[in-house]
C-alpha cells in the first residue's frame, strides 16, 4: 500500500520508525523488536538506512518481513551520499522485487569517510527523488527540517531547497524531530505560503534517556522548550521516571497534533516496543 492513500485518509495515522542493525550478530534482537512492533499494528513502519548503504542489506530484510509476515505497510529509507548511480539503481531493483512500494529519499549523513563530494553521483536528495520518479513506481517521501537544515544558511534558503525536492516529484515529507508543536505549526504556515502543499507527517521522538536528548538535537538541529529542559533535569536521573515523563510529553505532542489538523505522525521509536506500545495505548481512543 502507498504511504501516500494511507496519510490522505481522513483519520489521524500513528506510524513508528525502526533501525537495522550495524553488524549481523545484532540481527536477531532487532528483528525480535520490530516484530513486537509490527505487532501493534501501525499504519505504516519505516526502516532506516545507514549513509553509504552499510545497512542496506538489513534495512531491505526487516521491511520485507515486516510488509510480508505483519501485513504492516512498510517505508524503506534510501540514501545517496557517497553512492554512484548504478549502486542506487541496483538497490532500488531489489526495493521492486521484494515487494517495496515506498522510499523516503535521503542525502544521507556527511561522514569524515565519505566527505569527498568530488566522487558523488549525487549532491542533494533532489537528485535521489528525480533518479527513483523518472524510472519506478515508488511512492516517494522526504524530509524537512521545521527548525531550518543543519546546513543551511537560513531558512528561506532551506524552504528553497525543500520547494526543489517537491518539483522533483517527493509525495510528502515527514520532519525531523521537534519539542515544541508551536515550532511546527509556524513551519506549515511558511511552507504553504512557499506553494508546498504535500501533506506533513510530524516525527516525534519520545526521549526515555536524559543521555540521548544532546546527541539528538545535534543531529536534528531541534531546541528544547524550558518545559522539556524541567522534565529532563527533574527526572533525567531516575531512568523508570524519565521513561514515564517522556511517554508522557510525546503523547501530549500527538494529541495536541491531532487536535489541531495534522494527522500523519511518525514516531522515532529507537527499536523500543514497550515505548511504542503504551503511547499507542494512550491513544487509543483517538485513532481507531
Amino acid at each position: 500500500m502507498k504511504i501516500i492513500d494511507i496519510i490522505r485518509a481522513d483519520k489521524p495515522s500513528l506510524s513508528f520508525e525502526v533501525f537495522p542493525p550495524k553488524t549481523s550478530d545484532k540481527f536477531d534482537t532487532v528483528k525480535d523488536a520490530t516484530e513486537k512492533i509490527a505487532t501493534l499494528k501501525p499504519s505504516f513502519m519505516s526502516v532506516t538506512y545507514g549513509a553509504g548503504g552499510g545497512t542496506s542489506e538489513y534495512t531491505l530484510s526487516i521491511a520485507k518481513n515486516i510488509q510480508e509476515n505483519y501485513n504492516v505497510p512498510t517505508l524503506a529509507h534510501l540514501t545517496c551520499v557517497n553512492s554512484t548511480k548504478s549502486e542506487v539503481k541496483s538497490r532500488l531493483e531489489m526495493l521492486k522485487n521484494n515487494g517495496i512500494e515506498n522510499i523516503l529519499a535521503l542525502r544521507g549523513d556527511i561522514t569524515p569517510e565519505n566527505q569527498n563530494r568530488e566522487k558523488w553521483d549525487y549532491h542533494f536528495s533532489n537528485q535521489l527523488v528525480e533518479e527513483i520518479k523518472n524510472s519506478y513506481d515508488f511512492c516517494v517521501g522526504g524530509a524537512c527540517y521545521p527548525e531550518c537544515h543543519p546546513e543551511s544558511i537560513h531558512q528561506k534558503e532551506d524552504i528553497l531547497n525543500l520547494k526543489r525536492k517537491i518539483d522533483a516529484g517527493c509525495e510528502f515529507l515527514t520532519t525531523q524531530m521537534f519539542f515544541d508543536n508551536n515550532v511546527l505549526y509556524n513551519y506549515l504556515y511558511k511552507i504553504r505560503e512557499a506553494g508546498i502543499t504535500v501533506p506533513i507527517i510530524a516525527g516525534i521522538m519520545p526521549v526515555t534517556n536524559a543521555k540521548q536528548i544532546k546527541r539528538s538535537c545535534e543531529l536534528s538541529n531541534c531546541t528544547l522548550p524550558q518545559r522539556f529542559k524541567a522534565i529532563v533535569d527533574r527526572y533525567g536521573d531516575n531512568p523508570e521516571a524519565m521513561k514515564q515523563a517522556g511517554i508522557a510529553y510525546a503523547t501530549d505532542q500527538i494529541i495536541d497534533l491531532f487536535a489541531n489538523g495534522v494527522n500523519a505522525v511518525h514516531v522515532y521509536s529507537m527499536n523500543k516496543p514497550d515505548v511504542a506500545e503504551k503511547i499507542q495505548d494512550n491513544l487509543s481512543e483517538i485513532i481507531k
